[in-house]
């Protein structure tokens, strides 16, 4: 097992980004540091999504510099695991649960090539850790929403990385599937750094311990309370907080706030 990296995983500088001449980011500034677990918040349109693929090199800045693992992300991006948006989409696929987790051993630009022992004990490895090892037979169409986000979660960890990034995994998932989700992540915060985008504000005080609010501009706050100055940068709008469970009721006051597209 790895143990946890040290110094910067992800340093973004200045950056600036946009589709057709529309803004997205601008100027925005970020580190995370190893030993992280940050998320991502923000309204729908307002970059968090881009930012991720920037991190990993899917998308280049017009302005300004992004490093990724102490290099440009075409390089090291190999050692971050990537859960995306429309992983579920892909549950109708005829995989079993282990086919699945193996793809995760696939390098760049192999695509097909034969299995090793070593492969085959690395996915092993990835799905026990998330507690899918039982179901290695199963075909993705037979799981929960939240068994199924494991798997795509032990995929991305069979290629063993050093930080792991996912986009909305939580998004379709039920409640109770929601909490086995983010208690494995946490779990797994003990020896990879995280970076997870959410929609979820109730699993900030919970899970994470850091949050970038990301509404073209960007703040990252050291800690994961919900603040009203938060809520407020990345979401110009009324915000009501209800927790069930482990969180109070809290409904936050009529708030404005700028227009950041």
């Amino acid at each position: 097992m790895k143990t946890q990296l040290s110094g910067e995983v992800a340093v973004v500088r200045r950056v600036t980004f946009a589709y057709n001449n529309h803004p997205v980011l601008e100027d925005v500034d970020l580190t995370i540091h190893a030993g992280d677990f940050a998320a991502v918040i923000g309204p729908n349109g307002g970059g968090k999504t881009t930012l991720l693929k920037l991190l990993l090199g899917l998308l280049r800045p017009q302005k300004g510099s992004v490093t990724l693992l102490g290099d440009a992300p075409s390089k090291t991006v190999h050692r971050v695991g990537y859960v995306p948006q429309d992983a579920h989409m892909h549950r109708f696929f005829p995989l079993t649960v282990m086919e699945l987790t193996l793809m995760g051993r696939l390098g760049p630009g192999h695509f097909f090539r034969y299995y090793t022992a070593q492969d085959v004990a690395a996915a092993e490895a990835a799905l026990d850790r998330m507690e899918m090892l039982a179901f290695r037979k199963a075909r993705l169409d037979e799981l929960s929403g939240g068994q199924r986000q494991r798997v795509f979660i032990a995929r991305a960890l069979a290629s063993q990385p050093d930080a792991l990034f996912l986009d909305e995994p939580a998004a379709g998932v039920d409640t109770s599937g929601q909490t086995d989700l983010y208690t494995h992540l946490k779990d797994l915060n003990d020896r990879l750094t995280i970076l997870v985008v959410t929609h979820d504000l109730l699993v900030l005080s919970t899970y994470v311990k850091s949050v970038v609010c990301v509404n073209r501009s960007l703040v990252h706050h050291p800690s994961p309370e919900v603040t009203e100055d938060m809520l407020r940068f990345g979401y110009p709008c009324p915000v009501e907080l209800l927790g069930h469970g482990h969180l109070p009721h809290r409904v936050l006051p009529l708030h404005g706030g700028p227009n950041r597209g």
